[in-house]
């Protein structure tokens, strides 16, 4: 697969902060790469030394094979940018700002119409395009900021927290737009505090923490890495204490919490844990209303990768 970025023992350091230390990794074309990590931990920090908005002290970065700088702008032109802060203008309805946007690459006006068009079905504002940005609701405003970052079709898109605090509608829109322009062949990095999002679009993850990649691989392989290997929870009303200690004493049990009515255990390894816990519920004639196992989730890797969780 061809390298679309590529970046090598990149650092940045302020003062006595090394946000960044000794980063490498690359972006395949036609993938959505995740970049996660909790605050902090440098992600912000790379995506803007990939775009050239921040100096670094060493390294290298190369988009599309060529090295990226200041002054690059024949491959700035190949970039589209949707950062967490909508930056749009109030005073332009919302194909105005589209056009404006994108006409900072297509000066064709034919080809541009279409581009714009494009960009309104995309994230849906067909009928929203004689609006002002104030008229729009927070999730039609975000959509519209992801229009005008995409409207000149570009072949590298980095997306920041594109769905946070939207509604359910907008945010599966933007999920949808997104698989379109993965399957239209651009090449994604995509940043989010939602696993799930993960879970749908990513084919890769990268988890960042204090500059370094901690783990990285697709989710299956990431999910691997965790020490624990069942998750088993039960909704059980008045759990005295002296069960949750000897259902603690369990062979196969890691962890085992007790909140709010949720009893929660995590395995470490083995078999039949579920019908071990079943067993022992009825023999001490304990009434639950439900129980589920599940395997190890994504956000379990993170948190026991990371000693956080990913929203922290």
């Amino acid at each position: 697969m061809k390298s679309i970025v590529q970046v090598k023992n990149l650092t940045k350091e302020y003062k006595q902060l090394r946000a960044i230390d000794d980063l490498s990794f690359e972006v395949q074309k036609g993938e959505i790469l995740g970049l996660l990590g909790p605050n902090g931990s440098g992600k912000s920090t790379t995506i803007n030394c990939i775009l050239s908005l921040l100096n670094f002290s060493q390294g290298s970065i190369q988009i599309f094979g060529s090295e990226m700088g200041p002054n690059a702008y024949q491959l700035k032109e190949k970039i589209g940018v949707v950062f967490q802060d909508v930056a749009v203008f109030e005073e332009l309805t919302v194909i105005e700002n589209i056009d404006y946007f994108c006409g900072l690459y297509v000066r064709d006006k034919k080809l541009r119409k279409q581009y714009i068009e494009d960009a309104l079905q995309l994230v849906g504002l067909e009928e929203f395009q004689s609006f002002y940005p104030k008229q729009l609701s927070g999730g039609l405003l975000r959509r519209l900021n992801i229009a005008c970052g995409v409207a000149h079709k570009p072949q590298l898109i980095i997306l920041d927290e594109p769905t946070v605090a939207v509604d359910p509608q907008s945010r599966n829109n933007i999920l949808d737009g997104i698989k379109t322009l993965r399957n239209q062949g651009a090449t994604i990095i995509y940043t989010t505090h939602y696993m799930e999002e993960v879970e749908i679009l990513c084919n890769r993850v990268i988890i960042l923490d204090k500059g370094k990649i901690i783990a990285s691989g697709t989710t299956d392989e990431l999910k691997a890495l965790a020490k624990l290997e069942e998750k088993v929870t039960v909704e059980v009303s008045d759990l005295e204490e002296k069960y949750i200690e000897e259902i603690s004493q369990f062979k196969n049990a890691q962890d085992v919490t007790y909140h709010e009515g949720i009893l929660c255990i995590s395995y470490k390894k083995g078999k039949n844990n579920l019908v071990e816990l079943m067993d022992y519920l009825k023999k001490e004639k304990i009434l639950y209303h439900k129980i589920f196992s599940e395997r190890p989730t994504l956000n379990d890797v993170f948190l026991e990768l990371t000693g956080k969780d990913l929203r922290d």
